[in-house]
């Protein structure tokens, strides 16, 4: 197999396993800086949770952030750090994949995140449903919203 190959398959491998661990989130409540499966979760910490815990990314925490702060500060905190291990795209020129990052402005900033699971699908911890859930990018809270798109690979 060659190098670029390999970089291929490694690549393939390891967003699907992402999504997989996204999904086992499905159902966790929503609880503010929690990140424990199945207790509570919040969707800065899912996504940390889910690239941290398949060694996508190497251990880190970006807690303690207040829960209103995107109401009443424009600082892009989720940006920055999604900035440190990822590249935004353009999903006009790509279509999202498994495994990509999805932030989506709430309040005066990008301030929920999301991790796709396919082409349209993705899991978020949202406050509003109380709990880990599936969304579309073609529905609400996605479809009103002005969007950024990360890859973590190359």
């Amino acid at each position: 197999m060659t190098d670029d190959a390999s970089r291929v398959a490694a690549e393939v491998a390891a967003r699907a396993s992402v999504a997989a661990e996204a999904l086992t989130w499905v159902g966790t409540p929503y609880h503010q800086l929690a990140d424990v499966r199945g207790a509570g979760v919040d969707c800065s910490m899912l996504l940390v949770r889910v690239f941290v815990d398949t060694g996508v990314l190497p251990p880190f925490d970006p807690r303690p952030y207040p829960p209103d702060w995107h109401l009443h500060r424009s600082d892009e905190r989720y940006v920055a750090w999604t900035q440190r291990f990822g590249r935004p795209f353009d999903p006009a020129e790509r279509a999202p994949q498994a495994g990509d990052v999805v932030l989506a402005r709430f309040g005066r900033c990008f301030s929920h995140g999301a991790v796709m699971t396919g082409r349209f699908e993705l899991v978020h911890a949202y406050a509003r449903d109380g709990r880990c859930v599936v969304g579309d990018l073609r529905q609400l809270p996605f479809l009103d919203r002005p969007l950024i798109f990360y890859s973590l690979w190359g």
